[in-house]
């Protein structure tokens, strides 16, 4: 009985995880994923931060953050992206990307794309070197 009970409590966990990922850019709040696992929200949290190991809010910040990667690698413009993925304001999301990040979005952006320029000019420099080696693309 106490391992069906787990199971569904794990569940429970996973499908507001799943509502994180799927409504990321949308306001959502603490309150709008406790109630997709029918919890209180203290509890919530809890079993949220005992099974992922971080807070529902910080694992919704690193969703956002990850998208956001996405979408500079893709060039749009740093306001674009932080309305996209939920921001107020793209003040405040560039504080919370220089933070989790360690560089600003403009940065983040502008090294991307030298990268990319990079590759397109040489494109064995996107292979692995045990790949290429193994291949005989290079000696």
């Amino acid at each position: 009985m106490e391992q069906y009970e787990k199971l569904y409590l794990y569940k429970r966990i996973v499908q507001s995880k799943l509502f994180i990922d799927k409504n990321f850019a949308d306001n959502i709040d603490l309150d709008n994923i406790a109630d997709q696992a029918c919890f209180s929200k203290f509890h919530f949290i809890r079993l949220f931060k005992s099974i992922y190991g971080r807070s529902p809010h910080n694992y919704l910040v690193s969703v956002r953050i990850e998208q956001a990667k996405k979408f500079l690698i893709e060039g749009d413009s740093i306001l674009d992206v932080s309305l996209r993925i939920g921001f107020d304001s793209p003040t405040s999301f560039t504080a919370t990307f220089k933070k989790m990040v360690g560089k600003t979005p403009s940065a983040y952006r502008s090294q991307a794309m030298v990268k990319r320029l990079a590759i397109s000019a040489n494109p064995l420099l996107a292979v692995p070197n045990c790949f290429a080696q193994t291949h005989g693309w290079i000696k």
